[in-house]
């Protein structure tokens, strides 16, 4: 600046300054705010403190040693920061230069501060230059802080004792005041930035389509929310990492890139279903940031393919956890025939992934796309299973729905239907659904009229069927009829390498579903798990390791037959050891002939089960490895009388409608 125009602007200030009535005597600011009006200041302007604040340090620890201090004022003049050599800048708190006090001219005559926020410039002044005689001592160089339009928002000053003026400390402080506008400009293209990529982020996965980016290779750059739907797995992850995992057919797809630039054509999709139809449209793009092609991919699922379905099954062959080798064929087994239109037969215990198969069975077929339905034959009372397999029209019975109701079979049409524990389905129902199995027609129930069905079915059960057709308790051309891809399932107890393998994928899946740590076992802990007999098979080992993690404690007493509550074998050796010596293998001969059925002895055991645990159902249905409704259904069966508290719902039914028909 001009030393004449700098000189005028001294004097016109100092002239302003006596009509302020600012005296010459004047120690303090005639303005300081209250603590609660300091913070909102500080709160105004956050941004600046807080990108000053290094800059300042960085001023300091130039001059430091030199008697300087550094204020920080907003664009009023109200110091917000101060920091310096401790004798000078306890002068200057002694002359209430702090936090709090204005330092423009109206309130404590001229000094740098105030010319800066009069003239918008850089300015030095030293000695008489400042109005009050309390300021005489001192040297101020200031500088104005302004945002990315120029206009004023603070100004920073460095003050020192006046033998120590320097146009170089002006300098000093122009250039600091310069960096902290750079600074501050970075900070709001930065927030611009950030909010405009919230914004395109929004816009992106709030598209109803799945949108992918790859290199040239097919390496997956970004993807959107639907992409993560489409293709992800139960944790909403993409875990893909090419998009030749995704995509069938990909090499042909990235030639037609190449030549064609645009490519818009149906593709099959590889993922968490196994295999469906998407409307692809893939162009590339130039990337600027690394002078590079990308392929940006648009993938909608073709509803033309799709046909309206049940809840989509979970279970994939991949997600069925297994190194044994006799195992392993069976998966390899399972997914030879899972396109075959014939009737598969699962067998195996209570526990060992009946269902899970079915399931993986219908994900790898080509029935994917359609309902799977699954039904428990021994869950549901006789009188209504009829009209949950099949159905029926309205007013069939009292108290049927109004509009009536389609079964399971019509559910699950075009699809699978998994018919588990089939060995509990009544003999009258197995006439009917021999019906379907031979006709492939339903009938539903108070209705004439057929409805042609195709069904793929899946049955499953854990008992014996050729003993429970020589007994007559099951019909023989319905056992062939359903058995013509049988799928035996081995129990885990003779597959005991794969117990660490299944122990460690439920660990870990389930301390994720209850946000819990995973529990670290020992060794001696898995030579234990592994030498157990696993009766309830996986779904007991699954319950052992959920037991495990809530507990965060390996639970010895449930593998030791000494303790409190017995092992399920420990259990079954007690019960054993009761029965009357006339139930004994010695003593056959002896028997009357109908106690050698195996019914008599089947009510029998489950008569003292029942009676080992009180009555309770819960108790007594896991001890037998069985289900609770199979076990109403067998008490109601065998006519077993329990007391009123733990009589099943079922059988107080059952009662009912028999003591109705002997009333009429």
């Amino acid at each position: 600046m001009n030393k004449n125009i700098y000189q005028n602007l001294i004097k016109q200030s100092k002239e302003r300054c006596a009509d302020y009535g600012i005296t010459e005597d004047q120690v303090f600011s005639k303005k300081m705010i209250d603590h609660s009006e300091l913070q909102t200041k500080f709160s105004e302007n956050r941004d600046l403190i807080l990108t000053a604040s290094p800059y300042m340090e960085h001023l300091m620890s130039i001059v430091r040693g030199n008697n300087f201090f550094v204020l920080l004022t907003d664009k009023e003049g109200c110091i917000l920061n101060a920091i310096g050599d401790e004798k000078i800048l306890t002068e200057a708190f002694e002359l209430k230069m702090v936090a709090g006090a204005y330092m423009n001219e109206e309130c404590i005559g001229t000094n740098a501060m105030s010319l800066v926020i009069k003239s918008g410039e850089p300015v030095q002044l030293s000695g008489k230059d400042h109005f009050i005689k309390a300021y005489h001592r001192w040297t101020c160089s200031g500088a104005p802080i302004k945002d990315a339009n120029g206009n004023l928002i603070g100004a920073l000053d460095l003050t020192g004792y006046s033998d120590s003026v320097h146009p170089h400390t002006l300098g000093m402080v122009i250039a600091a005041s310069n960096a902290i506008e750079e600074m501050l400009r970075v900070k709001e293209y930065n927030r611009l930035q950030n909010m405009t990529n919230k914004h395109i982020k929004t816009i992106f996965n709030s598209m109803p389509v799945a949108i992918l980016t790859s290199d040239l290779n097919g390496r997956i750059k970004i993807y959107n929310q639907r992409a993560m739907d489409l293709f992800g797995n139960k944790y909403k992850q993409l875990s893909a990492t090419n998009v030749a995992e995704i995509i069938e057919e990909w090499e042909n797809i990235k030639e037609a890139i190449h030549l064609e630039k645009h490519v818009n054509r149906i593709i099959n999709i590889k993922a968490l279903r196994n295999h469906f139809y998407c409307q692809m449209t893939a162009s590339p793009i130039y990337n600027p940031q690394d002078d590079s092609i990308e392929i940006v991919f648009v993938l909608k699922e073709d509803q033309t393919k799709k046909i309206v379905k049940s809840e989509q099954p979970y279970y994939t062959f991949d997600k069925i956890m297994g190194a044994d080798s006799h195992f392993v064929s069976t998966i390899e087994y399972a997914k030879k025939i899972a396109n075959n239109r014939s009737t598969i037969l699962i067998l195996g215990e209570s526990g060992c992934g009946k269902e899970v198969f079915a399931q993986a069975i219908h994900n790898f077929s080509k029935r994917v796309d359609e309902p799977f339905v699954a039904i428990n034959c021994g869950a549901i009372p006789n009188q209504l299973i009829e009209s949950e397999l099949f159905g029926y029209e309205e007013g069939a019975y009292t108290g049927a729905k109004k509009g009536g109701n389609i079964g399971k079979f019509e559910q699950a049409n075009n699809g699978t239907i998994m018919l588990d524990e089939i060995g509990e389905m009544p003999l009258d129902m197995q006439t009917r659904l021999l019906r379907v199995l031979q006709e492939n027609v339903i009938t539903r129930i108070g209705s004439q009229r057929s409805i042609p069905i195709d069904v793929r079915i899946i049955a499953a059960t854990n008992k014996d069927l050729k003993k429970e057709v020589e007994l007559g308790r099951f019909r023989k051309d319905l056992f062939y009829r359903l058995n013509v891809l049988p799928l035996y399932l081995p129990p885990l107890r003779e597959r005991t390498h794969d117990i660490a393998i299944l122990f460690q994928y439920f660990m870990k899946n389930l301390s994720a579903k209850y946000e819990k740590q995973e529990f670290e076992i020992t060794e001696d802990n898995m030579r234990l798990l592994e030498s157990y007999s696993w009766p309830g098979n996986v779904r007991e080992l699954e319950n052992v390791v959920e037991l495990i993690i809530n507990t965060e404690a390996f639970p010895y007493k449930y593998f030791s037959e000494n303790s409190e509550q017995p092992s399920p074998m420990a259990q079954f050796a007690a019960i054993a050891g009761n029965l009357p010596i006339e139930l004994r293998e010695e003593r056959l001969e002896d028997l009357d002939p109908a106690q050698l059925d195996l019914s008599y002895m089947e009510k029998e055991h489950i008569k003292r089960v029942l009676k080992l645990y009180k009555g309770n159902i819960s108790q007594t249905a896991s001890a037998l490895g069985i289900q609770r409704n199979t076990l109403y259904s067998k008490i109601s069966k065998y006519e077993i009388q329990l007391e009123i508290g733990h009589r099943p719902r079922e059988i107080w039914l059952d009662d009912r409608f028999r003591k109705g028909q002997e009333r009429g």
